[in-house]
């Protein structure tokens, strides 16, 4: 049966979705596929091409974006990108908060090939970051790579094959290799909590922010006090009638530098190119001194003296200056960076409290203290799931065990935050203990040459399987592990999304970034077993 007769016979029986992707296959001869029932159709002998990738990367975020960029450096073409969503961006495509903006000042918080000139302040907003990773994948062409809408629903390794079968809303994939990219803040954590099903107001999670639903003079419940509250909050404080936010620890928030660069500013950047990498270089440099402090605790003692006090001078009510002291040194939770966040405190409409939410009571919500109040809507500043990455719900190891099967009495191990005992010819960027006080861009990059050298000595010395081999991540873990009892994460006196329920720290990198650089620089075989 030839092309013409064989895409005829399926027509007849396929919904619309299977018939614009039979087109668009037949479209692209180049690449030979066989053939595995499609997904969603209303004929289950439907039949819909199919066809080996060299890699497949899952999401299409920063880490998805730079993925595609240094594949096509390293001359890999035989890929593409799988997103669930109709456009790129991940997180700063789903989170459009109101202030929602980078604690990462934008000359580093932007790709090392991709510089921009376009930045209106030192620190990025969300629509611009948005913005500009959109016209990243515009400079490169990578549309033609990325299948949008296309959401991964499980993953699973074929050892007879030695190919990953991934089934997404589209249908059935193979690849020899994939990369999962998905990033570690991605699914909202939502607390579950006695009575939130007799709420009649508005909830929603601030990843997740309504829009469409009017704050003006409504009574309003902030839940939580992180990264994300601290940028809401000041933004909805005008317009609440009152504002109850629930603090369970204080956070320590420090004066962000942030500035407008104005139209002369970025001219001057777009004319001399030099500036900006000067400036890449000198955030750079600041942000190693404070990841020193962050590992030699004993460092951060004057700045935890100097914090206080200027917290006497921005909050002049002793019982509120109180309530909004930490407990524990600075560094310890994720440092956070507002001007405007303590101000909004102490309007006349907000009230503080300083315990968790504990109880809703239809529309009243009850604090851990007893503490009542009626409100109209209830917005969750809870963060994310973070300990157990929501990735492992859908892929499984050689051995067919469900990775959040393995994580969920513990958080997950890696190599260097980017190769999984178990789970063979597989890359995860921004994995386990791999995250310092940088720009998560530039660890992506870094991770991404590491994964590119991989994939590129697997082609060159025609190996078909390779796994991260057990003792190699047994040793690395305990080296690290030992290495965190000293940091600030560890022995600051806090318990941050950095640690587990068991104590264990799954997401700091304890050493140096020029250290993680470093090993990230190429794939190292030795610490693979490899099957020719």
């Amino acid at each position: 049966m030839n092309i013409k007769t064989e895409l005829d016979v399926n027509l007849k029986n396929a919904d619309a979705d299977t018939v614009q992707n039979l087109k668009q296959t037949i479209v692209k001869p180049t690449k030979k596929r066989t053939s595995v029932k499609a997904k969603n159709t209303t004929d289950h002998n439907v039949q819909i091409p199919s066809h080996v990738y060299d890699t497949i990367v899952v999401g299409a975020g920063i880490s998805g974006i730079a993925a595609a960029v240094k594949l096509n450096k390293v001359g890999y073409d035989n890929y593409i990108v799988i997103e669930k969503a109709d456009r790129v961006g991940g997180a700063w495509r789903e989170n459009t908060y109101p202030g929602c903006g980078c604690d990462v000042p934008s000359a580093l918080y932007s790709f090392s090939f991709a510089p921009s000139y376009k930045w209106s302040h030192l620190f990025a907003k969300q629509p611009e970051i948005l913005s500009y990773l959109e016209e990243v994948v515009d400079q490169f062409d990578l549309k033609q790579k990325i299948e949008f809408n296309n959401e991964l629903i499980n993953a699973k390794w074929d050892e007879a094959k030695h190919i990953w079968q991934l089934e997404t809303q589209k249908g059935a994939y193979q690849a020899k290799t994939v990369i999962f990219s998905t990033g570690p803040i991605t699914e909202p954590s939502m607390p579950k909590l006695k009575g939130i099903e007799t709420f009649k107001g508005e909830m929603f999670h601030s990843a997740r922010w309504n829009h469409d639903y009017d704050l003006t003079a409504k009574k309003i419940a902030v839940i939580g006090t992180g990264a994300s509250a601290i940028q809401f909050v000041p933004q909805i404080q005008p317009l609440a009638s009152e504002l109850f936010i629930f603090q369970r620890t204080a956070p320590w928030v420090l004066p962000k530098p942030d500035f407008p660069l104005g139209e002369k500013g970025k001219l001057l950047v777009q004319k001399i190119p030099a500036i900006q990498q000067k400036w890449r270089g000198a955030v750079a440099s600041s942000l190693n001194i404070i990841n020193f402090g962050l590992r030699n605790p004993k460092v951060l003692e004057p700045v935890n003296f100097l914090s206080r006090k200027l917290l006497s001078w921005q909050i002049p009510d002793l019982q509120l200056r109180k309530n909004v002291t930490p407990n524990f040194s600075i560094g310890c939770k994720r440092l956070l960076f507002a001007n405007n966040y303590y101000p909004a405190l102490q309007a006349d409409n907000t009230h503080l409290i300083p315990y968790g939410l504990v109880e809703v009571e239809g529309n009243t919500v009850i604090a851990a203290n007893g503490e009542r109040h009626d409100v109209d809507v209830i917005i969750w500043g809870t963060g994310f799931e973070v300990s157990h990455p929501p990735i492992g719900k859908r892929v499984s190891n050689a051995q067919g065990q469900l990775l959040a099967d393995l994580w969920k009495n513990s958080s997950p191990e890696a190599f260097l935050g980017t190769s999984i005992e178990g789970v063979p010819n597989a890359f995860l960027v921004l994995g386990p203990n791999i995250l310092v006080y940088d720009s998560f861009i530039g660890i992506a990059e870094a991770q991404l040459d590491y994964i590119a050298s991989a994939l590129v000595k697997m082609k060159s010395l025609k190996f078909i399987r390779f796994e991260i081999k057990k003792e190699v991540v047994r040793k690395h873990n305990f080296k690290l592990q030992k290495q965190l009892q000293t940091t600030v994460f560890n022995s600051g006196g806090c318990k941050s999304y950095y640690l587990d329920a068991h104590g264990r720290n799954f997401a700091a990198w304890p050493w140096s970034l020029a250290k993680l650089k470093q090993q990230l620089k190429e794939m190292n075989l030795q610490h693979y077993d490899i099957v020719h």
